[in-house]
């Protein structure tokens, strides 16, 4: 019995002593529920896969929480090795000079297999420097897309099959939509800013900013407040006092969901990855899926559309040993089958061209996912549709939800309205540009 239990408990200090040898790597991320449960899984798939190191996944909360976390961190001397940013911290993480290191720099002084042309443009164009080095990892990239209720589409005498392709089909079927009685309004959306402002311009292949939209430097203005864009917002305000659309509401727009899921709208423009939360609460009725809508009568419409969601970051001040350990986990994170398993799951965007082929099976057995894919690749990006880069955009984004209100109370006409968020918008780039120097 004795020895029996020195044999075991050799054992088990010999196993202890195997686990206690990997080299932790901390992963600060703002991915709760679902995707959170999700991402553990990742983790926990590459920690088995290999015995040297162990990924250590912390949730920090809301997408904002997590970046002012990190920074409070770094600060403090206590910054995880890497950490989840949206996509409107890059301009800001962009800015910590000292504070990050870049992945083509990790890859690069970890000998990792990584090749940024194996990337979708889209969304590898967003993350890179002027000379087209990666600077983040890319994990979760969404895109808006339409989603439609084929069953109130029928029962207006719609074609089920037929999602709305330009802006005036959108108005024409809405009326007809309404006046037989088949729902009460036409459409919602979610994020003003994301989906009827950014991404309209780059659909559109319309600036928001100079400097390639933020792209070419820090010098970078606010110019969203074009013919396109006055446009569109003037329509939006005309179409919502005639009931063909109803707000959901400042930053997410998180009462356009709800609208759509009662079949009080019967569509809604929202993030591709809301694909499994729509398909859930979608019980009552067929769903379709479709592009983005656009104006024909705009030239270079459609381009396409640009990406949400965020990337990895990796800070500096740490171990060399957890360096490489990030290193071997982004090679992991970006592996075709990985990839494709997240993407299938989530709604996000398969981030590599590998990725995107390993779910053609997946594509064939649910139509309508592929959506997003299709439309973000619809064309190769141009300045315009690249993307977006300025400092201080969480707070511009506020300021676009507050214009768009003002115009839709009746304060301001559209115009005024994004006159209002270039002007304000601007204050914030110079304060931010100060800062930076």
């Amino acid at each position: 019995m004795s020895k029996l239990f020195t044999v075991s408990a050799v054992a088990l200090i010999a196993s202890l002593s195997a686990a206690q040898a990997k080299t932790d790597v901390q992963w600060w991320h703002a991915m709760g529920g679902e995707l959170g449960a999700k991402l553990e899984e990742i983790v926990k798939g590459f920690n088995e896969s290999q015995d040297e190191y162990n990924v250590v996944p912390s949730y920090k909360g809301t997408y904002p929480e997590t970046m002012t976390a990190a920074i409070a961190a770094f600060r403090a001397k206590e910054q995880p090795a890497i950490v989840q940013v949206f996509e409107v911290g890059t301009g800001t993480m962009m800015a910590a000079e000292g504070a990050i290191i870049p992945v083509y720099q990790l890859m690069q002084d970890q000998g990792a297999n990584f090749d940024p042309n194996a990337f979708l443009p889209a969304v590898v164009g967003y993350y890179t420097d002027t000379d087209g080095n990666m600077l983040s990892m890319p994990f979760n990239s969404s895109t808006p897309i339409l989603y439609y209720n084929k069953s109130v589409f029928e029962k207006a005498g719609l074609d089920p099959e037929q999602p709305p392709k330009t802006w005036a089909e959108m108005e024409e079927f809405s009326k007809k939509i309404m006046e037989s009685d088949a729902a009460s309004c036409g459409f919602t959306t979610g994020w003003v800013s994301w989906i009827q402002t950014e991404n309209f311009s780059a659909w559109h292949n319309q600036p928001i900013g100079t400097e390639q939209n933020g792209f070419g430097g820090p010098e970078a203005r606010l110019t969203m407040n074009g013919p396109a864009q006055v446009k569109h917002w003037g329509n939006l305000k005309k179409w919502a006092d005639e009931g063909i659309f109803k707000y959901g509401g400042p930053v997410g727009g998180d009462n356009a969901p709800p609208m759509f899921y009662s079949q009080e709208c019967a569509m809604i423009m929202n993030s591709s990855a809301s694909r499994a939360g729509v398909i859930a609460n979608a019980k009552d009725f067929d769903l379709g899926f479709g592009m983005l809508p656009y104006y024909d009568d705009i030239e270079g419409a459609p381009q396409n559309s640009i990406i949400g969601g965020a990337t990895l970051w990796v800070l500096s001040g740490r171990p060399d040993e957890e360096y490489a350990g990030a290193a071997k986990f982004f090679e992991y994170l970006s592996s075709p089958e990985v990839q494709a398993d997240w993407a299938s799951f989530s709604g996000y965007l398969p981030i590599t061209e590998a990725a995107g082929e390993e779910m053609a099976g997946f594509f064939e057995e649910n139509p309508g996912a592929d959506t997003g894919l299709r439309q973000i690749t619809l064309n190769e990006p141009t300045e315009n549709s690249k993307g977006l880069r300025f400092g201080n955009y969480v707070q511009i984004r506020g300021i676009i939800d507050e214009e768009f209100e003002q115009m839709l109370s009746g304060d301001k006409d559209a115009q005024g309205a994004l006159d209002g968020v270039v002007e304000r918008g601007n204050k914030l780039l110079e304060d931010f540009q100060a800062q930076s120097q």
